[in-house]
């Protein structure tokens, strides 16, 4: 793992599964790392302690609120967005409010938290973006909504990558496949189904997504932006 010592990160929604294991990673390698989080607080704190991060409460489906906790993180060396929903189900009878906050997460906040993040942001700093597999595959009936968001994430970080390139700003997009985290874990009543679809039969783990941050985020990760990275177990395959 590189040595990230002294740089100031934000990650956004980090108080469990792939954010925790972010925060962790970032935190054991020397950065200075603040977190949100939305209603765990309990996990936050627990987090903060252990990771030596500070925790920060905010709703990533908050405009005005995502982009003020960025600009008070002060400049970022590191921008990471992990905050995401899932809502899925029969298109014809999703709540249209659910719809709207799902995209107001999984697009709207990484798109303008990385905005912000850029103002201030030193030649050399790296914005990663957790998406899914399912912006590649909309893989079951059920997903059009949430796939629409995981696509639209690709599309920001091939623009942004071209617009912060100049400035040695590398912009990617992480898509794990099915992952063990309390949304999805691995003794889950789909697991066969995802399994069955994988061409290695086994759930990763939000470690795997930490430790490819890491990369891209470090001295080996310098040429690498604008980019979809897949961590799905053959999933999409």
């Amino acid at each position: 793992m590189a040595s990230l010592q002294g740089k100031r990160t934000l990650v956004i929604g980090g108080s469990r599964g792939i954010g925790a294991a972010i925060v962790l990673h970032l935190a054991r390698a020397g950065a200075s790392v603040s977190f949100t989080f939305n209603g765990s607080q309990e996990a936050a704190s627990r987090l903060a302690d252990t990771a030596g991060a500070t925790a920060i409460q905010s709703d990533a489906a908050d405009r005005a609120a995502t982009i003020a906790t960025v600009r008070e993180a002060g400049p970022l060396d590191i921008l990471v967005v992990n905050a995401g929903l899932f809502v899925g189900g029969n298109p014809l009878e999703l709540d249209p409010d659910a719809v709207d906050r799902m995209i107001d997460v999984n697009v709207r906040a990484p798109y303008f938290a990385a905005i912000e993040a850029a103002r201030r942001m030193p030649e050399g700093s790296s914005i990663v973006v957790i998406g899914s597999v399912h912006g590649d595959r909309a893989a079951f009936p059920g997903v059009a909504a949430y796939s629409l968001t995981k696509s639209a994430v690709q599309g920001l970080a091939r623009g942004l990558a071209r617009d912060f390139g100049p400035r040695g700003i590398t912009v990617n997009v992480i898509q794990p496949g099915p992952t063990d985290t309390e949304m999805n874990p691995a003794d889950g009543p789909k697991r066969d189904l995802m399994h069955g679809a994988m061409a290695i039969k086994r759930h990763g783990t939000a470690e795997d997504v930490a430790a490819f941050v890491s990369f891209l985020i470090g001295p080996n990760g310098r040429g690498i932006t604008g980019a979809m990275h897949t961590i799905d177990g053959g999933f999409g395959a």
